[in-house]
């Protein structure tokens, strides 16, 4: 039966003008090397163009009597040296549009070969899979985002309903310490971490006043390294001689 459900599976995705590829390499590198063979064609008339034609502006090397052939495609050009001169750039064939006659006849006199051909990945089958070749794209970075998000709106929803779960463990423990604190600081309930915020709350300016040897400490440390560095600088310059000592 699964060998049945990966046949259906893999002749589902044969349909048309299509090519079977196998290989042991890695799908991905597998996949960029099938795209990255490309041939160059020519503009044919009649064709869908599947990309956008830009004649680029450019001395065309043509005679002055082909200028006619110019203006019947609305193409601004100048005499320069004796040959045709494209003046700017010319959106010449939009994607999705038939190339015509006129329009093809021109690249074939520029030598323009706008179009490439080559094979399309449409599925991939892999260790009893199939898939689309997106999914070739998607990194580990993304794979794991995707999980945090998902942990943190599962746990965001069992904190909402009330609801213990493992991703929501963590948060229900932390909440319920911040009450047994709260309740600690208003009563004689005494406990290390409890102690500790009674005593802030008696005398916040202590917990200040210590900090701030280690602020200063820090500042006369950032100051002498300065100084040094200054000191560094001036005896250098000084083992600079002049000729006329």
């Amino acid at each position: 039966k699964q060998w049945y459900q990966r046949r259906v599976a893999i002749t589902a995705g044969i349909k048309g003008n299509v090519g079977l590829v196998f290989s042991k390499e890695d799908p991905v590198l597998v996949r960029d090397k099938l795209l990255e063979n490309k041939v160059a064609a020519p503009a044919r008339a009649g064709a869908l163009a599947p990309v956008d034609v830009i004649v680029e502006a450019q001395n065309t090397g043509m005679g002055p009597e082909k200028t006619s052939f110019f203006q019947a495609l609305n193409i601004s050009t100048k005499i320069a040296k004796g040959a045709i001169e494209i003046v700017s750039n010319v959106h010449l064939i939009h994607k999705g549009d038939k190339v015509g006659a006129s329009e093809a006849t021109l690249l074939q006199m520029l030598d323009v070969k706008p179009f490439a051909y080559g094979l399309i990945v449409e599925n991939i089958y892999d260790n009893g899979a199939v898939f689309a070749p997106e999914v070739l794209d998607i990194t580990d970075e993304q794979l794991l985002s995707k999980f945090q998000l998902g942990i943190t709106n599962v746990a965001a929803a069992s904190l909402a309903i009330g609801y213990c779960t493992e991703a929501s463990l963590p948060h229900t423990i932390i909440n319920v310490f911040k009450n047994v604190l709260a309740v600690a600081v208003e009563t004689d309930i005494s406990f290390p971490e409890a102690d500790t915020v009674k005593a802030f709350l008696a005398d916040p300016s202590a917990f200040a006043v210590a900090a701030a040897p280690e602020a200063e400490a820090a500042v006369e440390e950032t100051k002498e390294e300065v100084k040094e560095e200054s000191e560094e600088e001036e005896s250098d310059d000084d083992m600079g001689f002049s000729l006329f000592d």
